[in-house]
């Protein structure tokens, strides 16, 4: 019989993002391949000060502004490449330039089935491309442009496409809509909810 206790190694590959392409107002999200940096920085806002009677400093954290430095090798006909190149070449911003990435992590199944997975709008920010002489490479940042929503996902068969479901029991529920799919991105139109 297995050690239910046995430590086992989760592997980089075991936590996959999926991005959500936006086509007519509905929202797929997609497999990020083909990304050679995808990695989560926390960015977390202290509060530090040093009290009279003390010896030492006191510090708390405040708040977190999450970013996630990405780089990608361009491959055409793949979804996820074809948006964040189309809101970087053409230099989209505000709500044309924010998408929202489900992270699942395959280590930790659910009864049920799915995955746990949390889903975040980010805005996205490029930096550079071109930097390799093998392939055309992009990079930059997703930084946060919503709240944390925890929840559980589904994959498909081949792995492609996730399903989110957000928890019940999400902090900052009411806020969870900071970017919607329903939002016309041909016309600039903003969303109202913000």
């Amino acid at each position: 019989m297995a050690d239910t206790n046995e430590r086992v190694l989760v592997k980089r590959s075991d936590k996959v993002s999926f991005f959500g392409n936006v086509d007519n107002g509905t929202e797929t999200f997609n497999r990020m391949r083909g990304f050679t940096a995808l990695n989560t920085s926390k960015n977390p806002q202290e509060y530090s000060r040093h009290y009279v009677d003390e010896e030492s400093e006191t510090t708390d954290v405040t708040g977190y502004s999450p970013s996630l430095p990405f780089t990608f090798d361009q491959y055409k006909n793949d979804p996820v490449h074809d948006e964040i190149v189309d809101i970087l070449d053409n230099e989209k911003t505000g709500t044309d330039a924010r998408r929202n990435i489900v992270t699942v992590d395959f280590s930790q199944p659910v009864t049920g089935g799915g995955y746990k997975a949390v889903k975040r709008a980010y805005s996205i920010i490029g930096d550079t491309d071109g930097d390799s002489t093998d392939a055309y490479t992009y990079s930059g940042n997703f930084r946060v442009a919503g709240p944390r929503i925890a929840g559980t996902a589904t994959v498909s068969n081949d792995g492609t496409v996730a399903t989110f479901t957000a928890s019940a029991n999400n902090v900052n529920q009411n806020n969870a809509t900071r970017f919607t799919p329903s939002i016309d991105l041909t016309d600039g139109s903003e969303d109202e909810e913000r």
